[in-house]
């Protein structure tokens, strides 16, 4: 009963064991998958960041054209101040105008794609901290869970060192059993033979009961006849007594008589 208990405690901690594997394999796809969705995200805000750094560099190009055409408007500028004589002066002012207008525009635009740029890194970076924290915490559990599948592990390898010494000692106890049946049927065999040996024995006990009472009643017969026995031959014993009184009394009889007939005679 106590192997039975262990074996199926041991079939619950195997099922366990599968349902935690199971749990296990399912949080390292998920974590699997949530690294592919990080490294794709980090690839794109590299991807962001280099075009942003790119787009700033264009940015301070564009910056560096609106301050070399700035300050060559102020020449300009200065120039038409003094010389109000050369001809083409205003045509070339206007088209100057116009480009550092046009820049101006082009640069504003660019300063509000780079602002949106910059607004999207910050929201990228927060997102990469946000991921990494969450890779983090995934590495982190996932130590765990490896540390917990090595723990179950070691279980596991106990639990089945002691299966196989209980598996062992159940094949003892098994073979022990056999060994015990054998004997215990050797034991009946001889137990039914004991039992027709005793009730042969107390038939012939029986048998010499009825012969010792046989004998005790002879006994008791014998005894009453040596009884008289004895008191007849006390009652011979005393006749005989009595014949030899009666025997000496007869000769010291004869012996007076002859006495006297002696006296007689030679009287």
């Amino acid at each position: 009963s106590t192997i039975q208990k262990q074996r199926r405690e041991l079939q619950l901690l195997i099922a366990e064991l599968k349902d935690r594997d199971k749990e296990l394999n399912d949080m390292v796809a998920v974590h699997q998958r949530h690294l592919l969705a990080w490294e794709d995200d980090r690839q794109k805000i590299l991807t962001l960041a280099e075009r942003c750094n790119l787009l700033k560099n264009e940015l301070n190009k564009r910056n560096e054209i609106v301050k070399s055409l700035t300050k060559r408007l102020k020449f300009l500028e200065s120039q038409q101040n003094d010389s109000k004589t050369i001809e083409n002066t205003p045509q070339k002012f206007k088209e100057l105008s116009q480009k550092v207008t046009d820049a101006t525009v082009h640069c504003q635009a660019l300063e509000e794609k780079n602002q949106s740029l910059h607004c999207l890194v910050l929201e990228l970076s927060a997102k990469t901290g946000q991921l990494q924290a969450r890779e983090q915490e995934l590495l982190t559990m996932l130590k765990l869970k490896d540390e917990a599948i090595l723990e179950t592990t070691d279980h596991i390898t106990d639990f089945t060192s002691k299966f196989k010494k209980l598996e062992s000692a159940l094949r003892a106890a098994k073979t022990e059993e056999f060994s015990l049946n054998k004997e215990k049927e050797d034991l009946k065999l001889r137990l039914k033979e004991l039992i027709l040996e005793t009730n042969k024995l107390k038939d012939d006990l029986c048998e010499k009961m009825k012969e010792n009472n046989k004998q005790q009643e002879e006994i008791i017969h014998l005894k009453q006849e040596n009884s008289c026995l004895r008191n007849e031959l006390a009652l011979i014993v005393e006749k005989a007594k009595r014949k030899d009184q009666l025997l000496q009394f007869a000769k010291s009889k004869q012996a007076r008589t002859d006495t006297e007939l002696s006296s007689l005679r030679q009287v």
